[in-house]
């Protein structure tokens, strides 16, 4: 009886949470890295942190179609884990790091795109230099953000999400302690304001790098992966994370591309509505990267029990992610619906502030309001995790797609045609994101995904 009590039920709710929780911590790690830094630059002012806010976004979007396409090697990974063939495992790694190494450049190309859409999106002028600025320089991080998902997402697929954990961790602390020293000149280094928050960004985000990179070349982890071998071109297999990955990567940055340009249209109707819009997010984005780390763990258990051809223990982990997702959306529930004024307040300015003060009452609302989703975003993520896992990625691409953009377009009817105050328009927004929950659900319910097959099992019988 202590045997089976100790050995999680294969795709339960221990197994989910063994290999999640890791990676919730991590996504959290990730979220109070962005966190400190708008909280660091709101103590300078509204403006830096807005700037830091459309600029950041920006940088990450540039770079979201290649993060989804290597991304992939979660699924990759964990599928030819569950099929017996582990040493395709390090090989999908070194494919993908070829794309990296190989897009990192062209993303530097491109910023000059991104200054236009800044200009065409009527950022505010005191908020626009800035915000180019900051994005400008983090657009140098692409190759190592690149391949730390890489590495990341090996790990991720095979299981070991502890070592992604203790990475995120390190690369929080050393980017609180060098965006704190940047900004305000603390530690002996001088004080760069909005550049120093990049800079930080940057050196703790090459840090996570290295740790990846040394756990990865690891001794245990070279024999039982047979790595070097795998440091060579392979066509098949690069075919393969194109196909699959692509419509992963193509969804992330088609839809930050409209989370981008829904920031800015709230952007646009000025300073007020820019920087309550800017405190929503922040919160938002606590609410929403620690289920990235839930669906982590679901894209890399079904894509494993997929891989083995086991579909009933992959709906198992599905419903075991949503419990897990459930009960962590109902205590962001709480504290939005509950203390929203005081989560606001975490932003306020050192020195008194017009700005701020005019956005305080539309920002609590907005937070308020914000309550009424957050079990849309879990369905949302979680059933999305699981049709990726299982390598139904078209679909889910398709549905995530539709849904970014109808906002789009409702936001910019909302403000700009019907005149429609930011309150109101958010109101649209949240309705509409509520019910594409649904879509997901009907997608996995239908059950088109238990018959795909990406890799083939090397099990018999």
């Amino acid at each position: 009886m202590s045997k089976t009590f100790r050995t999680p039920l294969p795709g339960g709710f221990r197994e989910m949470l063994t290999i999640a929780l890791p990676m919730v911590a991590s996504h959290g790690c990730e979220t109070a890295l962005i966190f400190t830094d708008r909280l660091f630059l709101s103590r300078l002012s509204p403006t830096a942190m807005n700037a830091s806010m459309g600029g950041g976004l920006s940088s990450f979007m540039l770079m979201t179609f290649f993060i989804g396409l290597v991304g992939y090697v979660t699924a990759l990974s964990a599928q030819y884990l569950g099929a017996g063939q582990p040493r395709q495992c390090s090989r999908v790694v070194f494919q993908a790091a070829i794309i990296s190494l190989v897009a990192a450049p062209a993303l530097l190309l491109l910023r000059p795109l991104v200054h236009k859409l800044f200009v065409l999106a009527g950022v505010p002028a005191e908020q626009l230099p800035l915000q180019i600025v900051y994005f400008n320089l983090l657009m140098f991080g692409a190759l190592p953000a690149l391949l730390r998902t890489c590495l990341s997402s090996f790990f991720s697929g095979i299981g070991k999400t502890r070592i992604v954990l203790f990475a995120t961790f390190i690369t929080m602390l050393l980017n609180i302690f060098f965006n704190y020293g940047l900004i305000f000149g603390h530690f002996g280094l001088p004080a760069l304001g909005l550049e120093g928050a990049a800079y930080g960004t940057l050196a703790s985000s090459s840090c996570g790098l290295l740790i990846l990179l040394f756990a990865y070349l690891s001794k245990s982890n070279r024999q039982t992966y047979r790595i070097r071998e795998s440091f060579h071109f392979d066509t098949a297999l690069i075919k393969k994370l194109l196909r699959f990955g692509s419509p992963s990567g193509l969804e992330m940055f088609l839809n930050l591309l409209a989370f981008n340009i829904i920031i800015l249209i709230f952007h646009s109707h000025g300073l007020e509505t820019a920087t309550a819009v800017t405190i929503v997010f922040n919160w938002d984005l606590v609410s929403f990267v620690p289920l990235l780390g839930i669906q982590v763990g679901v894209v890399s258990l079904v894509g494993r029990y997929m891989g083995g051809g086991q579909t009933e223990i992959a709906a198992r982990t599905t419903t075991s992610a949503l419990k897990m997702a459930f009960i962590y959306s109902t205590m962001i529930l709480l504290l939005f619906a509950s203390i929203p004024e005081l989560l606001v307040n975490v932003f306020k300015p050192d020195d008194m502030d017009m700005i701020f003060d005019s956005a305080f009452p539309l920002a609590a609302h907005m937070l308020r309001l914000a309550a009424f989703y957050v079990f849309a975003d879990a369905i949302i993520v979680v059933f999305s995790g699981a049709l990726r896992g299982a390598g139904d990625t078209f679909w889910t691409m398709l549905i995530s797609v539709c849904m970014h953009w109808l906002l789009v377009l409702l936001l910019l009817i909302s403000l700009k045609v019907l005149n429609l105050n930011p309150m109101n328009a958010w109101i649209v927004l949240i309705c509409v994101f509520m019910t594409f929950s649904g879509i997901f659900y009907l997608r996995y319910r239908k059950g088109a995904w238990k018959k795909i097959r990406v890799v083939e099992s090397s099990f018999h019988g």
